[in-house]
C-alpha cells in the first residue's frame, strides 16, 4: 500500500510539472497573441489552450501514466473533456474580463488552475485508468492496453 501511495504522489508531481510546462506554453501563446494580434482575450486564451493540450497529453501519456492505451481512443477521451471544458472556460474568461472587469491574466490563471485539477482527475480515472503503467510492461507496441 505504501508503494502505491508513493507511486501516486510521484504521478501527481509529474503531472503538475508537465502541466506547468504546458502552462508556460499556454501563457506564452496567450501573451504573444494578445500582443501581436487584434484578437480578443477569449480567443487568445483558446489558442493557448489548444497548444498546451497537445503538449500536455503527449508528455503525460508517455511519462506520467505510462500508458500503452490506444492513442486515438485516449485522445478522443481527452477531446471529449475539452469539448466540455473549453467552451465553459472560454466563456468564463470572456465573462470575467468583459463583464466583471478582471484583468485577463487573473481570469486565465483561474481557468488554468481549474483545468489542472479537473484534467488530472479525468486523465487518471477515465482516460488512462485501466491502462496506467501498461507501457512499462508492454515493450512490443504502442497499441496495447484495454482501450482497443
Amino acid at each position: 500500500m505504501a508503494g502505491n501511495k508513493k507511486k501516486e504522489i510521484v504521478r501527481i508531481v509529474k503531472f503538475v510539472l508537465f502541466s506547468a510546462s504546458a502552462g508556460i506554453i499556454q501563457a506564452g501563446a496567450i501573451f504573444f497573441t494578445e500582443t501581436l494580434t487584434p484578437f480578443p482575450s477569449w480567443l487568445c486564451y483558446f489558442i493557448g489552450l489548444v497548444l498546451s493540450v497537445l503538449w500536455n497529453f503527449t508528455l503525460n501519456r508517455k511519462f506520467t501514466f505510462q500508458s500503452a492505451a490506444n492513442i486515438p481512443v485516449a485522445m478522443l477521451k481527452v477531446a471529449a473533456y475539452y469539448a466540455v471544458f473549453t467552451p465553459l472556460s472560454t466563456l468564463g474568461v470572456k465573462f470575467l474580463t468583459e463583464s466583471c472587469g478582471w484583468m485577463p491574466g487573473f481570469a486565465d490563471a483561474l481557468a488554468m488552475a481549474t483545468n489542472l485539477i479537473t484534467e488530472f482527475l479525468y486523465q487518471r480515472f477515465v482516460v488512462f485508468g485501466k491502462s496506467i503503467d501498461t507501457a512499462e510492461n508492454n515493450q512490443g507496441g504502442e497499441h496495447g492496453g484495454e482501450d482497443k
